[in-house]
């Protein structure tokens, strides 16, 4: 059942205050009326409305006095103000404190519901807005992202740091550690947090097109400019900028980038005119930048510009305690996707889980979950199920818990007779040979390791 709008009528002509609360409750709408100033105060204090449709001129108070009043105490209340004196002073005052829009006496109500519609309209996105920042600063909160391990609580005590201040970051880690995560937990924590947060992928946009999609373009300045278009530093003008794969910026770009965090202003493609911006930059890369510099691909004056703060992400093979918690995390969040029931791994599988390098980081580790959520069949996920690289890393890499060697070798014949299966078409003949083994001895080695004759 749709819920119906709660409107505040204030007015203190009572026969059009009666007739107009009537025409308001058979279109839909739940109505209070008051006829004073004082009485609407009060009724205000008592309880909240969506729209308050109020005369201008009342024995008691203004219609200006109960809009500020209302915007004070209930921002996303829509004010429609009611006057039999309009000018443009009037509706320039009215709307400079807030007001939705002003409707003229004597009243036409048709025009009343349209602005009405218009009003519930605004609220409710106005609503879903609030509701969703509220949604991305939970999710983006430091306690939302895992990590237990001394790599991951240093990287946290600096965030913490970090989000008190507006200075320039500059992110560094390899490819999967989370890099825009955390410039997402920096800005959804700080003082920019309602204001936009605008991500860049420079290395993903072509070189000739990145110009004008970092500052925008004027109508006319190249050949399909046929309107003027706002680059991504406009947009994110109040709020923050995260400029990815930095270090892969052409150098032209590069001398425009140090200009725009010098003077704090951009020029779009094919103008001459500055616009003022205020944007937080923050910048992530994969590479050396330093070496950049080194070798003439970076500005250096620019990555001093960008290096204000430097913040390094561990590579998860440096975080291992973390492995576990972020492995049954990315299952339990698949498994709900997937709409099947939670999985558990099994005591050896975490132990290859823990025993791989992971070089594509946190992103690698995430993609191997939902390939086991996905293809998995028993609710225990076990070595067999891992990827084979995985599963041949963890048992042949040693690491301080010590390793089952018989085990280990065990697995290692197991899997070679395997694939030599495979390639043989089953033929225990024609895999023998590719193992150098004679038949019998195949099949004894098949009877100890357990595996189907």
């Amino acid at each position: 059942m749709k819920e119906r709008t709660k409107i505040l009528l204030i007015d203190d002509e009572e026969t059009g205050r009666e007739a107009l609360t009537l025409l308001l409750k058979a279109a839909g709408h739940a109505v209070k009326s008051a006829g004073s100033g004082n009485e609407a105060f009060q009724t205000l204090t008592r309880d909240t409305f969506d729209i308050v449709i109020t005369d201008l001129f009342l024995p008691d108070a203004s219609g200006i006095d109960i809009l500020k009043k209302v915007k004070e105490d209930a921002p996303l209340t829509e004010v429609i103000l009611i006057t039999g004196h309009a000018s443009a002073e009037t509706a320039v005052k009215a709307m400079k404190e807030g007001a939705f829009d002003y409707i003229t006496k004597p009243l036409n109500f048709d025009e009343l519901k349209i602005i009405i519609g218009k009003a519930v309209e605004k609220r409710q996105l106005l609503s879903e807005n609030v509701y969703l920042r509220k949604q991305l600063r939970d999710k983006f909160e430091f306690a939302n992202i895992i990590g237990s391990s001394p790599a991951m609580q240093h990287v946290f005590a600096l965030m913490k740091r970090i989000v008190k201040t507006d200075s320039t970051v500059l992110i560094a880690g390899e490819s999967g550690t989370g890099k825009e995560l955390v410039a997402k937990a920096i800005h959804f924590n700080g003082g920019r947090r309602d204001k936009p947060f605008i991500a860049v992928h420079c290395g993903a946009i072509p070189e000739n097109l990145l110009e004008s999609e970092l500052f925008g373009y004027v109508k006319g300045a190249f050949t399909g400019a046929m309107r003027d278009k706002i680059g991504k530093f406009e947009a994110a003008n109040g709020g923050t900028i995260f400029l990815d794969e930095i270090g892969t910026m052409p150098m032209q770009l590069q001398t425009k980038l140090l200009r725009v965090l010098q003077e704090e202003e951009v020029e779009r493609v094919g103008s001459t005119r500055p616009v003022k911006i205020d944007v937080r930059i923050i910048s992530a890369t994969n590479l050396d930048l330093a070496e950049e510099v080194k070798k003439g691909n970076f500005r250096e004056d620019l990555f001093y510009r960008l290096n204000v703060i430097p913040l390094q992400l561990p590579p998860l093979r440096e975080r291992v305690e973390d492995i576990l918690p972020l492995a049954k995390h990315f299952l339990a969040k698949y498994c709900k996707e997937m709409q099947r029931r939670n999985m558990s791994l099994a005591s050896d599988t975490l132990e290859a889980l823990e025993s791989y390098q992971w070089p594509g980081n946190v992103r690698e580790l995430e993609n191997v979950m939902e390939r086991v959520a996905a293809l998995t069949e028993d609710n225990t996920v076990t070595v067999q199920d891992l990827p084979h690289n995985i599963r041949e890393e963890g048992l042949t890499r040693l690491t301080g818990k010590g390793v089952d060697l018989v085990k280990v070798l065990a697995e290692i014949e197991r899997g070679m007779i395997r694939d030599a299966l495979v390639l043989s078409d089953g033929v225990k003949a024609r895999a023998a040979a590719l193992l150098s083994l004679n038949r019998t001895t195949l099949v004894e080695k098949m009877r100890r390791l357990g595996m189907p004759l």
